[in-house]
Protein backbone atom coordinates (compact mmCIF):
# COMPACT_ATOMS: atom_id res chain seq x y z
CA UNK A 1 0.00 0.00 0.00
CA UNK A 2 1.23 3.49 -0.84
CA UNK A 3 2.39 5.62 2.05
CA UNK A 4 0.31 8.81 1.94
CA UNK A 5 0.49 11.68 4.41
CA UNK A 6 -1.08 15.12 4.38
CA UNK A 7 0.37 18.06 6.31
CA UNK A 8 -2.16 20.74 7.18
CA UNK A 9 -4.78 22.14 9.52
CA UNK A 10 -8.46 21.11 9.46
CA UNK A 11 -9.83 24.64 8.96
CA UNK A 12 -7.62 25.64 6.04
CA UNK A 13 -9.67 25.68 2.79
CA UNK A 14 -6.57 24.84 0.73
CA UNK A 15 -5.93 21.77 2.84
CA UNK A 16 -9.62 20.94 2.50
CA UNK A 17 -9.13 20.57 -1.26
CA UNK A 18 -6.63 17.78 -0.77
CA UNK A 19 -8.83 16.10 1.84
CA UNK A 20 -11.85 16.12 -0.50
CA UNK A 21 -9.81 14.81 -3.43
CA UNK A 22 -8.40 11.97 -1.32
CA UNK A 23 -11.89 11.20 -0.04
CA UNK A 24 -13.33 11.13 -3.56
CA UNK A 25 -10.61 8.72 -4.62
CA UNK A 26 -10.99 6.67 -1.43
CA UNK A 27 -7.28 6.94 -0.71
CA UNK A 28 -6.22 6.18 2.85
CA UNK A 29 -3.79 8.67 4.35
CA UNK A 30 -2.34 9.95 7.60
CA UNK A 31 -3.20 13.53 8.56
CA UNK A 32 -0.29 15.40 10.15
CA UNK A 33 -1.77 18.44 11.85
CA UNK A 34 0.18 21.68 12.07
CA UNK A 35 -0.29 24.02 15.02
CA UNK A 36 -1.62 27.48 14.17
CA UNK A 37 1.22 30.01 14.05
CA UNK A 38 3.91 27.35 13.98
CA UNK A 39 5.76 25.51 11.23
CA UNK A 40 6.95 22.00 11.93
CA UNK A 41 10.36 20.74 10.90
CA UNK A 42 8.66 18.31 8.51
CA UNK A 43 6.72 21.14 6.83
CA UNK A 44 9.85 23.28 6.40
CA UNK A 45 11.73 20.28 5.02
CA UNK A 46 8.88 19.26 2.71
CA UNK A 47 8.08 22.76 1.38
CA UNK A 48 11.28 24.82 1.76
CA UNK A 49 10.29 27.30 -0.96
CA UNK A 50 6.91 28.57 0.31
CA UNK A 51 6.93 26.98 3.79
CA UNK A 52 3.16 26.59 3.84
CA UNK A 53 0.39 24.01 3.88
CA UNK A 54 -0.91 21.81 2.41
CA UNK A 55 1.81 19.32 1.56
CA UNK A 56 1.01 15.81 0.33
CA UNK A 57 3.74 13.27 0.99
CA UNK A 58 3.47 10.19 -1.20
CA UNK A 59 6.08 7.49 -0.65
CA UNK A 60 8.32 10.05 1.07
CA UNK A 61 8.09 12.50 -1.85
CA UNK A 62 6.43 15.89 -1.11
CA UNK A 63 3.95 17.59 -3.44
CA UNK A 64 3.07 21.22 -2.68
CA UNK A 65 0.31 23.72 -3.60
CA UNK A 66 -3.34 22.67 -3.38
CA UNK A 67 -4.14 22.84 -7.10
CA UNK A 68 -1.10 20.74 -7.96
CA UNK A 69 -1.93 18.28 -5.19
CA UNK A 70 -5.49 17.76 -6.45
CA UNK A 71 -4.26 17.15 -10.00
CA UNK A 72 -1.56 14.80 -8.70
CA UNK A 73 -4.13 12.77 -6.77
CA UNK A 74 -6.27 12.57 -9.90
CA UNK A 75 -3.37 11.33 -12.01
CA UNK A 76 -1.91 8.84 -9.52
CA UNK A 77 -5.26 7.22 -8.67
CA UNK A 78 -7.16 7.62 -11.98
CA UNK A 79 -9.59 4.73 -11.57
CA UNK A 80 -10.14 4.92 -7.82
CA UNK A 81 -13.33 6.06 -6.14
CA UNK A 82 -15.29 8.52 -8.26
CA UNK A 83 -13.05 8.25 -11.33
CA UNK A 84 -11.47 11.32 -12.92
CA UNK A 85 -11.62 14.65 -11.12
CA UNK A 86 -10.52 16.75 -14.07
CA UNK A 87 -12.95 16.78 -17.02
CA UNK A 88 -12.09 14.53 -19.96
CA UNK A 89 -12.71 17.29 -22.49
CA UNK A 90 -9.68 19.58 -22.94
CA UNK A 91 -11.77 22.76 -23.21
CA UNK A 92 -13.72 21.98 -20.05
CA UNK A 93 -10.46 21.18 -18.25
CA UNK A 94 -9.17 24.60 -19.29
CA UNK A 95 -12.35 26.30 -18.00
CA UNK A 96 -12.15 24.49 -14.67
CA UNK A 97 -8.53 25.57 -14.29
CA UNK A 98 -9.30 29.14 -15.33
CA UNK A 99 -12.11 29.61 -12.83
CA UNK A 100 -10.09 27.90 -10.10
CA UNK A 101 -7.31 30.41 -10.70
CA UNK A 102 -9.88 33.22 -10.56
CA UNK A 103 -11.15 31.97 -7.19
CA UNK A 104 -7.65 31.99 -5.73
CA UNK A 105 -6.35 35.13 -7.42
CA UNK A 106 -9.37 37.45 -7.23
CA UNK A 107 -12.38 36.11 -5.39
CA UNK A 108 -11.04 34.66 -2.13
CA UNK A 109 -8.81 37.70 -1.46
CA UNK A 110 -11.94 39.87 -1.70
CA UNK A 111 -13.72 37.58 0.80
CA UNK A 112 -10.77 37.95 3.18
CA UNK A 113 -10.88 41.70 2.66
CA UNK A 114 -14.43 41.78 4.09
CA UNK A 115 -13.16 40.47 7.40
CA UNK A 116 -10.06 42.69 7.37
CA UNK A 117 -11.92 45.93 6.55
CA UNK A 118 -11.33 48.63 9.18
CA UNK A 119 -14.12 50.98 8.05
CA UNK A 120 -17.72 50.53 6.92
CA UNK A 121 -16.76 51.98 3.55
CA UNK A 122 -13.97 49.45 3.07
CA UNK A 123 -16.26 46.63 4.16
CA UNK A 124 -19.00 47.71 1.74
CA UNK A 125 -16.52 47.85 -1.12
CA UNK A 126 -15.16 44.38 -0.33
CA UNK A 127 -18.69 42.96 -0.02
CA UNK A 128 -19.56 44.29 -3.47
CA UNK A 129 -16.43 42.68 -4.91
CA UNK A 130 -17.39 39.34 -3.37
CA UNK A 131 -20.93 39.57 -4.72
CA UNK A 132 -19.71 40.57 -8.18
CA UNK A 133 -17.42 37.55 -8.16
CA UNK A 134 -20.24 35.25 -7.10
CA UNK A 135 -22.34 36.50 -10.02
CA UNK A 136 -19.50 35.58 -12.38
CA UNK A 137 -19.23 32.16 -10.77
CA UNK A 138 -23.01 31.74 -11.06
CA UNK A 139 -22.67 32.24 -14.83
CA UNK A 140 -19.75 29.81 -14.94
CA UNK A 141 -21.77 27.22 -13.03
CA UNK A 142 -24.73 27.47 -15.39
CA UNK A 143 -22.42 27.03 -18.37
CA UNK A 144 -20.32 24.18 -17.01
CA UNK A 145 -23.01 22.21 -15.17
CA UNK A 146 -25.38 22.20 -18.17
CA UNK A 147 -28.38 21.98 -15.87
CA UNK A 148 -26.91 19.27 -13.64
CA UNK A 149 -25.90 19.21 -9.99
CA UNK A 150 -22.23 20.21 -10.05
CA UNK A 151 -19.64 22.14 -12.01
CA UNK A 152 -18.60 18.69 -13.21
CA UNK A 153 -22.14 17.84 -14.31
CA UNK A 154 -23.41 14.74 -12.54
CA UNK A 155 -20.34 14.46 -10.32
CA UNK A 156 -18.02 16.53 -8.18
CA UNK A 157 -15.10 17.63 -10.33
CA UNK A 158 -12.07 19.92 -10.17
CA UNK A 159 -13.78 23.31 -9.86
CA UNK A 160 -16.30 21.92 -7.38
CA UNK A 161 -13.40 21.02 -5.11
CA UNK A 162 -11.42 24.20 -5.69
CA UNK A 163 -14.32 26.58 -5.03
CA UNK A 164 -16.35 24.34 -2.74
CA UNK A 165 -13.62 24.27 -0.12
CA UNK A 166 -14.56 27.90 0.66
CA UNK A 167 -18.31 27.42 1.20
CA UNK A 168 -18.12 27.24 5.00
CA UNK A 169 -15.81 30.28 4.95
CA UNK A 170 -18.53 32.21 3.12
CA UNK A 171 -20.99 31.38 5.90
CA UNK A 172 -18.45 32.33 8.56
CA UNK A 173 -17.73 35.72 6.98
CA UNK A 174 -21.48 36.35 6.62
CA UNK A 175 -21.87 35.76 10.35
CA UNK A 176 -18.73 37.70 11.26
CA UNK A 177 -19.78 40.96 9.59
CA UNK A 178 -23.59 40.47 9.42
CA UNK A 179 -23.96 40.45 5.63
CA UNK A 180 -25.53 38.08 3.14
CA UNK A 181 -23.21 37.00 0.34
CA UNK A 182 -24.31 33.72 -1.21
CA UNK A 183 -28.09 34.08 -1.21
CA UNK A 184 -30.75 32.15 -3.07
CA UNK A 185 -32.38 35.24 -4.58
CA UNK A 186 -29.25 36.63 -6.27
CA UNK A 187 -27.34 33.46 -7.13
CA UNK A 188 -29.91 30.65 -7.04
CA UNK A 189 -27.91 28.12 -9.05
CA UNK A 190 -24.75 28.64 -7.01
CA UNK A 191 -26.70 28.59 -3.74
CA UNK A 192 -28.24 25.22 -4.62
CA UNK A 193 -24.85 23.89 -5.72
CA UNK A 194 -23.26 24.87 -2.39
CA UNK A 195 -25.93 22.91 -0.48
CA UNK A 196 -25.49 19.83 -2.67
CA UNK A 197 -21.71 20.02 -2.54
CA UNK A 198 -21.59 20.09 1.25
CA UNK A 199 -24.02 17.16 1.45
CA UNK A 200 -21.90 15.01 -0.87
CA UNK A 201 -20.60 11.89 0.88
CA UNK A 202 -16.96 12.77 0.16
CA UNK A 203 -17.41 16.24 1.67
CA UNK A 204 -19.91 16.30 4.53
CA UNK A 205 -18.04 14.13 7.03
CA UNK A 206 -14.79 16.07 6.74
CA UNK A 207 -15.98 19.64 6.16
CA UNK A 208 -15.50 21.66 9.37
CA UNK A 209 -18.54 23.36 10.83
CA UNK A 210 -18.82 27.03 9.86
CA UNK A 211 -19.01 27.86 13.58
CA UNK A 212 -15.45 26.58 14.04
CA UNK A 213 -14.35 28.61 11.04
CA UNK A 214 -16.05 31.65 12.58
CA UNK A 215 -14.12 31.19 15.82
CA UNK A 216 -10.89 31.00 13.83
CA UNK A 217 -11.85 34.09 11.82
CA UNK A 218 -12.41 36.04 15.03
CA UNK A 219 -8.87 35.14 16.10
CA UNK A 220 -7.56 36.26 12.71
CA UNK A 221 -9.60 39.47 12.84
CA UNK A 222 -8.15 40.36 16.24
CA UNK A 223 -4.67 39.76 14.85
CA UNK A 224 -5.37 41.90 11.78
CA UNK A 225 -6.59 44.76 13.96
CA UNK A 226 -3.54 44.49 16.20
CA UNK A 227 -1.19 44.45 13.20
CA UNK A 228 -2.98 47.43 11.60
CA UNK A 229 -2.77 49.41 14.83
CA UNK A 230 0.94 48.63 15.15
CA UNK A 231 1.55 49.71 11.57
CA UNK A 232 -0.05 53.11 12.27
CA UNK A 233 2.13 53.76 15.30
Amino acid sequence: MADVKLIGTPLCPYVRRAIIALSLKKVEYEFLQEKFGEKSELLLKSNPIYKKIPVLIHNDRPICESAIIVEYIDEVWPESGCGAILPADAYHRALHRFWSFYVDDKWFPSLFAVGKAETEEAKAEAVEQVRAGLLLLEEAFVKLSQGKAFFGGDRVAYLDIMFGSFTNWIEAVEELVSVELLDEATTPALHGWAVRFREHEAVKESMPDSGKVLEFLKILQAKWKKDAAAARN
